[in-house]
C-alpha cells in the first residue's frame, strides 16, 4: 500500500491497475472539522461510494464531484452520517439526471431503509401528489448480494466491476445488544479479501480475529472513539488486540480532537489515523 495526499480534483472515477480508497471524511456523526466517515472506492473502470451522510454531498462537491456522477452506492446502516445524503442522491438522479444509479443492498435491509428512513421524503411525485406510490426501485437499480457464508455470522458478496466486496453484520446499536443477532442492521466490508473496513461497530474482537485468520489482510480501517461506553469501539478496547493486528490498523470515525491522541496511538502500535482527502493505493492484483 502507498499513501499519498489527493492532488487532483476531481479525483478520477477510474483507476487502471490500482485499487484506490479515498475517505470523504473520517469524523464522527457530530464532527465539524472532519466531515463524516464515508468512503469512495475506485478500481479499474468502476467505483463505489460507501455511505453518504448529511455532509457527504458537500464533501463530494468540494472534491469536484456530485451525486449525479457517482453511479454505485452502498449504505452500511441507517444513521444520518451514513445515509443523510440519500434523499439528495435519489432526487438529483431522478429529476435532474433522469437515471437510476446502482444500489447494493441485502433484502433484509432494503425494506427497513425505505420504510423507516427514506419513504417520507421520496415516495410522492408530481403524478400522484397525494399518494405515496414510489418505491426504492424507482430511484435505484437494486443489486441483491448473495449469501456466501452463514458462519461465524451472515457474510454476503457483491461484485462492483472488478471489486469483490464481502459484507458482514456488525454490532452497533442498541448499546444493550449482546450480539449481531440482537443488533439493528449494520455492516462492515471486506474489500478484495485484503482490506477490512469495519463501518460503525462496538468492540467485536471475534470477527476481527476471524478475518485476520482466514484472509490475507493488509490493512484494517477500524471505528474508534476516545472515551468509554456508547456504541463504538473505544481506543482502550482496541489496545487489547494483538500487536500484529494493531500494526495494520488505521483508526477512523474519530472526534475533532484527534490530534490530542496522536502520541497514544503511536505508542500503542497502531498504523495511525485514516485521513480524509488522502489516497490509499493498492495494486489491483495483490502480490502472491
Amino acid at each position: 500500500m502507498t499513501i499519498t495526499p489527493l492532488t487532483t480534483t476531481p479525483p478520477p472515477l477510474t483507476r487502471t491497475g490500482e485499487l484506490a480508497l479515498l475517505f470523504l471524511g473520517t469524523g464522527t456523526a457530530f464532527s465539524k472539522r472532519l466531515y463524516q466517515n464515508n468512503l469512495l472506492l475506485v478500481k479499474n473502470e468502476q467505483h463505489l461510494l460507501v455511505d453518504c451522510g448529511t455532509r457527504g454531498t458537500q464533501a463530494l462537491h468540494e472534491l469536484g464531484l456530485s451525486v449525479g456522477e457517482i453511479q454505485h452506492y452502498l449504505f452500511t446502516h441507517s444513521h444520518a452520517d451514513h445515509i443523510g445524503g440519500a434523499e439528495e442522491i435519489m432526487l438529483v438522479n431522478r429529476y435532474m439526471k433522469r437515471r437510476r444509479p446502482h444500489l447494493y443492498i441485502p433484502r433484509a435491509y432494503q425494506r427497513l431503509l425505505w420504510n423507516e428512513s427514506l419513504k417520507g421524503g421520496s415516495a410522492y411525485s408530481e403524478r400522484h401528489p397525494f399518494k405515496p406510490h414510489l418505491n426504492l426501485e424507482d430511484f435505484f437499480v437494486i443489486h441483491t448480494p448473495r449469501l456466501l457464508f452463514k458462519k461465524p455470522r451472515p457474510i454476503y458478496q457483491i461484485w462492483v466491476g472488478d471489486m469483490d466486496i464481502l459484507l458482514y453484520r456488525t454490532i452497533h446499536i442498541p448499546e444493550q445488544a449482546r450480539s449481531w443477532k440482537e443488533a439493528a442492521w449494520s455492516t462492515g466490508l471486506l474489500i478484495d479479501r485484503r482490506i477490512l473496513f469495519t463501518g460503525d461497530t462496538r468492540f467485536d474482537p471475534e470477527i476481527i480475529t476471524y478475518f485476520h485468520e482466514h484472509y490475507p489482510l493488509e490493512v484494517i480501517f477500524h471505528d474508534c472513539q476516545f472515551f468509554d461506553g456508547g456504541v463504538h469501539a473505544s481506543f482502550e478496547e482496541l489496545c487489547t488486540l494483538p500487536d500484529e493486528i494493531k500494526a495494520k490498523t488505521f483508526l477512523m470515525h474519530y472526534g475533532d480532537d484527534w490530534e490530542r491522541h496522536r502520541s497514544r496511538v503511536e505508542e500503542a502500535g497502531f498504523a495511525g489515523f485514516a485521513r480524509e482527502r488522502t489516497l490509499y493505493l493498492f495494486p489491483a492484483d495483490p502480490p502472491r
